[in-house]
């Protein structure tokens, strides 16, 4: 595969119908056609620095996220094409109704801007989910139920902090050891 090259228009139009049906499953939380997207499910999750290979392992992903933000959906804002990926930023909003991970649910809403890039191989499947956003953004917005200056918020506070550092962890070698392209001249 050139990686200058971009597809021929009814190639992109079907990476853009997989894309836009992977989204729209997730919505609606039908985990079996979300996965029949790809021929192994893939995720990789770069602001934690987490990956989820495997069917398993992201059924897993699913089951947290969606039990932290039972009523998580999107908004798209633009969809893009490369070589080898289609490139979607959008909202990614919900309630936390439930635990994620150790942080306990504060009932708050959240808005937060993210791009996902779709990779795919050179048989055209997908084999990758890449999610790049900002944390601090989102958890600013989970947190802001809570009042500091209350000393009745600081034990929901306190759960809240040692959630966070229960999650950070060490990062997936696949996504910290990496290698400088080779660019084509």
């Amino acid at each position: 595969m050139d990686p200058l090259a971009i597809p021929a228009p009814e190639v992109l139009r079907a990476r853009q119908k997989l894309v836009l049906d992977h989204f729209r499953d997730e919505v609606r939380q039908e985990w079996d056609d979300v996965l029949a997207t790809f021929p192994h499910p893939h995720y990789e999750i770069v602001p934690t620095m987490t990956v989820h290979d495997g069917d398993s392992a992201v059924r897993g992903y699913y089951d947290e996220t969606r039990r932290a933000f039972p009523d998580q959906d999107h908004e798209i804002i633009a969809l893009r094409h490369s070589a080898d990926a289609v490139i979607v930023e959008f909202w990614l909003l919900g309630t936390h109704r439930g635990p994620l991970g150790k942080i306990p649910p504060t009932g708050q809403r959240f808005r937060v801007r993210m791009t996902a890039y779709f990779i795919f191989d050179a048989e055209e499947q997908l084999v990758c989910e890449r999610i790049y956003f900002d944390t601090l953004t989102m958890l600013r917005q989970l947190l802001r139920g809570y009042d500091v200056r209350k000393p009745t918020s600081w034990p929901k506070l306190v759960r809240a902090v040692r959630g966070l550092l229960a999650m950070s962890s060490t990062p997936d070698p696949r996504l910290s050891d990496t290698t400088p392209p080779a660019f084509c001249r």
